[in-house]
């Protein structure tokens, strides 16, 4: 079988199929269009070993200074964190006929794997648990929930307030909010005092920002709960993702899977298999970000 290292090969399984060199790029794309913390969070590239990142963690200050006095002395102050690498990867079968319709097939590769490594990723890092040390995830930051309430009285726009100015006293810039659906729909129900809404109108349906914040829809970020989890808001400048020499891609029409049932023997079945994967980390301020609930 061959291993796509780089998106300058050609792409070439056990099996005869050839798939175009631009496959990777264009599935690297996609994926980081289905995940909303690749859209938000900053890339680095990471090496196979893991990397350590310095941190700051306080500024310099300055003051005011008097006609020949000493200038104040103020340095910056630093820690460090460590990204480490795990494997994400998924097997898709596929029938012989693809072999008439290659374009079909191409499609439904670009189509299907990117959706899996983004949500996955996205789902672990929202919701799940760290596949190991060096691996950051928002499941335990601190609440703030953004439903109104009557008792006592609190509006849809005054929780986002609040989760701005929590934020901002802690020193941190809420620069980016990654909702589920479940989370845009409690904006968009928000109203004024003429019934009017308040972020958006109906006909859009979607809320491109936030308190002048960019806003991506996160389905990965909803949990259900009393109450549920609808999305995270935070200081993406304070994370970082990385993955390991891109996306890796791997056919074979002669191995035998199992699909988690039983052992498919592909030769057998007619059928040949894709299998993807990447090496992804990430790192977060933790203290950044907040979790919304409603």
């Amino acid at each position: 079988m061959a291993l796509v290292t780089t998106p300058h090969d050609i792409y070439r399984g056990t099996s005869g199929i050839t798939l175009p060199k631009e496959l990777s790029n264009e599935i690297w794309a996609n994926a980081v269009q289905e995940s909303a913390i690749m859209r938000l969070a900053q890339r680095i590239d990471l090496p196979g070993s893991g990397i350590t990142i310095p941190v700051i963690t306080a500024d310099p200050s300055a003051d005011w200074v008097a006609e020949s006095a000493e200038k104040p002395v103020s340095n910056s102050t630093f820690s460090s964190k460590n990204m480490t690498p795990y494997k994400l990867a998924v097997i898709e079968t596929f029938s012989m006929e693809f072999r008439r319709d290659l374009p079909a097939l191409y499609r439904e590769l670009v189509r299907r794997l990117p959706a899996a490594i983004g949500k996955k990723f996205d789902a672990t890092v929202f919701n799940g648990t760290a596949p190991g040390t060096g691996f950051d995830v928002l499941t335990s930051v601190t609440a703030q929930n953004i439903a109104a309430t009557s008792s006592p009285a609190t509006t849809v726009y005054g929780n986002l307030v609040s989760a701005l100015t929590t934020l901002g006293a802690a020193g941190y810039e809420l620069n980016g909010w990654a909702l589920a659906v479940q989370g845009e729909a409690v904006l968009l129900n928000a109203v004024d005092g003429n019934g009017l809404p308040i972020f958006n109108t109906v006909r859009d349906a979607n809320v491109p920002t936030i308190l002048g914040a960019r806003e991506v829809r996160a389905q990965q970020a909803y949990k259900t709960g009393t109450p549920a989890v609808v999305g995270f808001a935070g200081d993406w400048s304070k994370a970082r993702y990385g993955i390991v020499d891109g996306i890796n891609i791997r056919i074979s029409d002669q191995a035998t899977v199992n699909d988690g049932t039983a052992q498919v023997n592909l030769w057998q079945r007619n059928m040949f298999a894709v299998m993807v994967e990447a090496e992804l980390g990430f790192v977060a301020d933790t203290a950044a970000f907040l979790r919304l609930t409603a």
